[in-house]
């Protein structure tokens, strides 16, 4: 039987190690100084060598090499035993199927007896994040304080899952995604030593396929290789299922001219080809992505030659930054979902007619938000707390009654006394005489303001939809939530300024804006003690003034 390739080829020496310098370092000046820890921890990615390293620490600490800087040599007795798999005190142990409590108790029974023929035993535990709760805490005391020859690696991909007392217990590392450049070069190296004719784009696919782990790159040029062929490009999309590139330019494309019958052929081509759907969103997502970094001004973190990032700088310019975020969102839906999909292409279909809604709804709020530089100077009112009431009569005729106070959960005025909610949202409501502000009028224009900041930002107009009711008080518009979250929520993430900025284009007044918590059935006191649909709140909103209060 024929040795698979990432076995054949796993690194024996310290500069073998790909990718993970900073974690090779620290152990080979633990090994230099002789100051090699009683328990490790070695956390990331799968195929990142994690094991291949704890491997390396177990030859270097038992290595017959007098200096210790040249451990481990690779050619001593015990060097070689353990390249071989027959390292008597090399124990590995898998605790995805040694994961009870009785299994820890015999490794721990066991600790105490000598080496039996190296220096030190060492325990490397792979995927410990398996283990039972049981089994952790029959470790730990172990894992502390171990005999003076014993030495435990634990290796994890779930780095969470390990309690905070084992994780004090280890020094920790993390291993990191290996760059594909790296990848392409150490599966260029194997493919001269193999004696296989490789292209390097090929390889490249190959190493982009794998995602940042080493061990899948491997194994993917041996699967490819199987075939007998020269590795090119197209024999490597065939092989794994991939599209091509023109394929996902195709897509991209027929979003960004919103032709949905030139995308749909796109991805019937592909699919018809034998392209894997997931493996196809997966590619669409890392081309937008692309875009996404070109546009933020990140075309540095693009893997891609100077001529494609030049591509991929004039394409971004027909997006918007929010249209590259929502077109990324739904595709990565459609690829966490293809799996269990009946229909393979059904998801992909969805994802493109959403994308192609998505554009076009940006174009239309564009054309239908005038910029806010054409606003007139907004009239600012300072917050209640940093104002107090100036004290003038008392109010002697009593004022007319007013519109019943806003108090429903969904909008604040019905629709048959808003016969201004039919109108356009850019027609501005009329004011009173002298341009103040009154809760008659930010009551009429209400629906319009939501519909306003709902074009402009959704999770905004969801959070004045869940308000209890609205007051106007000394020219502070007041919004009544019935929860502390809620309105913690309203009052971050711009959403007061976004409401101010819908009120401005409306009404032609920016408001100050105050968040309060109500009762569950929008009454209850404000954040001034005052009750926003008592009388007293009545006459606060139509005018009044409190010139003496008991």
């Amino acid at each position: 039987m024929t040795q698979a390739l990432y076995r054949k080829w796993r690194p024996h020496l310290w500069e073998q190690v790909v990718g993970q310098e900073h974690v090779v370092q620290t152990l080979k000046n633990a090994i230099r100084s002789e100051r090699v820890g009683h328990a490790y921890l070695f956390a990331g990615p799968r195929g990142t060598g994690k094991t291949t390293t704890a491997r390396l620490l177990a030859k270097a600490v038992n290595c017959l090499e007098p200096d210790p800087a040249q451990r481990p040599c690779d050619h001593c007795e015990f060097c070689k035993a353990v390249n071989e798999g027959r390292f008597l005190d090399l124990i590995e142990i898998d605790a995805a199927s040694n994961t009870s409590v009785d299994d820890v108790r015999d490794l721990r029974d066991k600790i105490n007896f000598s080496p039996s023929q190296g220096h030190y035993k060492v325990y490397i535990i792979d995927e410990v994040h398996m283990l039972s709760t049981a089994a952790f805490n029959a470790l730990l005391k172990t894992l502390e304080e171990p005999p003076a020859h014993a030495i435990f690696i634990l290796a994890t991909t779930e780095v969470h899952k390990i309690p905070a007392t084992v994780l004090s217990r280890c020094q920790r590392h993390e291993f990191r995604r290996i760059p594909v450049s790296n990848i392409v070069a150490n599966l260029q190296e194997i493919a001269s030593n193999e004696g296989l004719k490789a292209d390097e784009d090929a390889l490249t696919l190959i190493a982009r396929q794998a995602t940042g782990s080493m061990r899948d790159a491997i194994s993917l040029l041996d699967q490819v290789a199987s075939t007998g062929q020269h590795i090119s490009l197209n024999l490597v999309q065939t092989v794994l299922g991939t599209a091509t590139s023109k394929s996902v330019l195709d897509l991209v494309g027929a979003i960004r001219s919103r032709q949905p019958a030139a995308g749909l052929d796109s991805i019937h081509q592909a699919l018809d080809s034998g392209t894997d759907p997931r493996q196809f969103a997966r590619q669409t997502i890392d081309y937008l992505r692309a875009l996404l970094l070109v546009s933020m001004g990140n075309a540095r973190l693009v893997d891609a030659t100077d001529e494609a990032r030049a591509q991929m700088a004039a394409l971004a310019q027909d997006f918007t930054r929010w249209q590259l975020l929502e077109i990324v969102r739904l595709f990565n839906a459609a690829a966490n979902e293809a799996r269990s999909g009946w229909q393979p292409g059904l998801l992909l279909e969805v994802a493109l007619a959403e994308s192609i809604a998505a554009m076009e709804q940006t174009e239309m709020r564009q054309m239908s938000v005038p910029q806010a530089v054409a606003y007139p100077e907004p009239i600012i009112t300072p917050p209640l707390a940093q104002s107090a009431p100036p004290q003038q009569a008392p109010v002697t005729t009593p004022p007319p009654l007013p519109p019943e106070p806003v108090s429903e959960q969904r909008s604040p005025t019905p629709a048959a006394e808003q016969p201004a909610a039919a109108q356009a949202a850019s027609t501005p409501a009329a004011l009173p005489a002298g341009g103040e502000l009154t809760l008659q009028a930010l009551t009429q224009a209400w629906p319009q303001i939501r519909m306003i900041v709902k074009k402009a930002r959704p999770p905004t107009e969801a959070l004045l939809n869940s308000c209890k009711n609205i007051s106007l008080r000394e020219g502070v518009l007041i919004l009544g939530f019935s929860t502390e979250v809620v309105k913690s929520k309203m009052e971050g993430n711009d959403n007061i300024r976004i409401t101010q900025d819908a009120i401005a284009q409306l009404l032609r007044v920016r408001p100050a804006i105050r968040c309060v918590v109500v009762g569950a059935r929008g009454g209850g006191l404000s954040a001034d003690g005052e009750d926003p649909d008592g009388l007293v709140g009545t006459a606060l909103n139509l005018g009044g003034k409190i010139v003496q209060k008991e």
